[in-house]
């Protein structure tokens, strides 16, 4: 044994050969805290101190080779300023160094993961050998910095600086073969000799038939690029991904910046542009919102999994209701493996849901996800069917027909009487009260809402509605079936809205506001899509479908009446008044033209200009800032009322259930981030001086205030 500690281990094989284990114990995956990073300096002094090696072999123990920093540290970390984060980069940079430059050949076994640091801990040895099933990058930019431990420096110079700025500004996995390709890694077997191959690698190494030496000129030296390859590459990037990632994400550039930089300098002076590089994202508001929302999905995949435990999987589930919607969720059960019935009570809306399944496995083909033959195994996992016949099997039913509640009732009451005694019932439903669809089921404690968001395909949020009846084995398994179908469950309590529209109608209030008295809904799209929406709230409306917001509106007003009543006609009803209901019938607050592909595509329209100008008694300008705050504030204040009625857990599932289905921006962090981003005193006069002019919809709670007077966060 030449080293021995909590995460790493080094021994020394019968041929010399020192073999650095990583294995962090109590822990299922191998990841880069500062103490672990302080152990891996102590075994690479004592492997460097022993004389007689002839190689090193870094590998894991885990089913994983080791997936990045713990970001856990982060927060912590980056709030101890730039400079300590300069000096702790400049120091792993050290350790690094020290595999490039051992006396000795270095091969690097990758299994499973290697992410982040862990990617730049082999990029360090001289030669990488992959498993065939292990995936390896450097996803730094999706957390708003970029690799800081060497990955801008040693990767651009052992694959290119295209594919590297191509891996590292879009912060993707690759696998192996991919890696292979690209100069990656030096060879691919069959994990059960991946061992073997980096013993081979290394007596390859010491015979001399590979270079060891040459590899580290090549990592530590310039990039080969002259002056006018350097321009054509770097600046050619930075007008492609600068459209990719947008105004609100500067990492991405950045690290093509860094690389520039650091293309005609040696290892130190780049490692240098690159620890002062990172320091300064670190410490950005976009690098502080993007780890919160990984630690908040992290926290939100824990509650899953805890949830999980207290019910069963579904072997067999069903939908009630084909059409767009329901064969939505039958194909994404039948694409993760969960086989499905399909039944309604019409022969074109079963082919309908079908049609839809079919065009969404049809995408896939198209984009070399599945296999032709793929396509049709996973077809089959998916039954119409116009009866009853075979519910007797089924785990798990969800009902996703017309949103009124008679026919819901009509539909659930029927089914249960069909099914056996430990199925599980649930209601697709985006508005209507689960405990008021649970008042004629024999079986209460059974049933609860499944809220998917539209189209299911794309949409990550699954609401899990838990009705005062409903027991913890039904939720746990309704939580367990979302997560088989690649959802991310959040359980939620009954409410008008439950939680994502009980919140985005205070947002639409604030839209109708503003309509009312006298603002432009162009204007106002655009500056809530710099503020980093995906579409604006007119646009937004347009794609819900007016009728729909109507009916929930009516929904919401009818639960709050105190501040989302609202008096006279409003821009939504008059749409809808006007037969405008957006993209469903062509217009809305926007007229709708097929693009080449057969989108539709938004176009400025004079008609719905003058219906929004004809109850308005005067047109008004709004600023900027007064746009985002009359949008947002009720929004987030929304947010905080669910957290204390206890709709929602933690802040961390309210942020992440606004994200995932609504698309809040991301580098904002969520509603509750974006309250804490403001200051919470400032938060509260703000909400107080609008809630002067607009109402209750304004006014912040009791408890909010009070945190605000006590310094108190969401946040730890």
């Amino acid at each position: 044994m030449i080293y021995q500690g909590s995460a790493i281990t080094v021994t020394r094989s019968d041929d010399d050969i020192a073999q650095l284990t990583f294995d962090l114990k109590d822990e299922s995956i191998n990841k880069l805290s500062s103490a672990v990073v302080t152990e891996l300096e102590e075994a690479l002094q004592a492997v460097r101190n022993d004389s007689n090696l002839r190689g090193l072999v870094l590998r894991s123990a885990k089913e994983v080779f080791i997936v990045g920093a713990d970001i856990t540290e982060f927060h912590g970390l980056f709030e101890k300023g730039q400079d300590y984060l300069v000096e702790m980069n400049q120091r792993v940079h050290a350790i690094f160094n020290t595999i490039e430059d051992m006396p000795f050949p270095t091969v690097a076994a990758i299994n499973g993961l290697a992410l982040g640091g862990g990617c730049e801990v082999t990029l360090a040895a001289d030669f990488r050998v992959m498993a065939e099933g292990a995936e390896i990058g450097l996803p730094e930019t999706k957390l708003g910095i970029l690799p800081g431990w060497g990955g801008c420096v040693r990767l651009p110079r052992l694959i290119g600086a295209d594919n590297a700025i191509e891996w590292i500004a879009g912060g993707n996995q690759n696998n192996a073969d991919a890696a292979l390709a690209v100069g990656a890694v030096d060879a691919v077997v069959p994990s059960n000799r991946l061992e073997e191959a980096a013993y081979d690698i290394l007596a390859r190494a010491n015979t001399g038939e590979l270079d060891a030496q040459a590899r580290r000129r090549e990592k530590t030296g310039p990039l080969h690029l002259n002056a006018i390859e350097q321009m054509m590459t770097f600046e050619t990037a930075k007008g492609y991904v600068a459209g990719k990632a947008g105004p609100h994400y500067p990492a991405p550039i950045e690290a093509i910046k860094v690389i520039q930089k650091g293309a005609g300098e040696n290892r130190e002076r780049a490692q240098a542009i690159e620890a002062k590089a990172f320091a300064k994202l670190a410490l950005t508001d976009v690098c502080y919102n993007l780890v919160g929302l990984f630690l908040n999905d992290q926290a939100v995949k824990k509650q899953a999994g805890q949830y999980e435990k207290l019910g069963h999987s579904v072997q067999q589930a069903a939908v009630l209701g084909a059409g767009i919607m329901g064969g939505g969720i039958a194909y994404q059960s039948a694409s993760k493996g969960t086989p499905i019935l399909m039944k309604d009570i019409k022969g074109d809306a079963i082919e309908l849901g079908l049609k839809e399944a079919r065009k969404l496995f049809g995408k896939q083909v198209e984009r070399g996800k599945l296999t032709n033959e793929q396509m049709a195994e996973r077809l089959t996992n998916i039954r119409p069917t116009l009866s009853y016949g075979d519910f007797g099997e089924v785990d798990l039913v969800v009902e996703a027909v017309v949103e009124n509640p008679k026919v819901k009732d009509g539909v659930l009451t029927e089914v249960e009487a069909l099914v056996a005694d430990n199925t599980v019932l649930t209601s697709n439903t985006s508005t209507i009260s689960i405990d008021r669809l649970a008042q004629n089921l024999k079986r209460p404690e059974n049933f609860c809402g499944m809220h998917f968001f539209n189209p299911v395909h794309r949409m990550p949020l699954v609401e899990v509605i838990r009705g005062e009846r409903t027991s913890d084995k039904t939720v746990g398994t309704t939580v367990a079936y979302a997560r088989a179908m690649g959802k991310t469950p959040i359980v939620v309590n009954d409410c008008p809205g439950f939680l994502v529209n009980r919140i985005l109608f205070p947002y639409f209030s604030g839209f109708s506001h503003l309509m009312a008295q006298g603002g432009d809904f162009e204007h106002v799209d655009k500056v809530m899509e710099a503020f980093g929406w995906p579409m604006g709230p007119a646009y937004l409306l347009d794609v819900v479908g007016m009728d729909t917001a109507v009916h929930a509106q009516d929904v919401m007003a009818e639960g709050f009446p105190d501040r989302m009543a609202h008096d006279g006609k409003n821009a939504i009803q008059l749409m809808v008044d006007n037969d405008r209901l957006g993209q469903k019938n062509g217009k809305g607050f926007y007229a709708y033209e097929e693009d080449k592909k057969g989108k539709p595509q938004k176009v400025t329209d004079d008609r719905a200009k003058e219906l929004v100008r004809s109850v308005v008694a005067q047109p008004r300008s709004f600023s900027d800032e007064e746009i985002i705050a009359r949008m947002m504030v009720p929004l987030c204040l929304e947010t905080v009322r669910c957290l204390e009625d206890g709709i929602v857990g933690s802040p961390a599932e309210a942020d992440m259930a606004l994200i995932y289905g609504i698309g809040f921006p991301p580098f904002r962090g969520g509603a509750i981030r974006y309250i804490e981003a403001s200051g919470l005193s400032q938060f509260v006069d703000m909400a107080d001086r609008l809630a002067d002019e607009l109402g209750p919809l304004y006014a912040p709670t009791d408890k909010l205030r009070e945190m605000a007077r006590s310094g108190e966060r969401f946040y730890a």
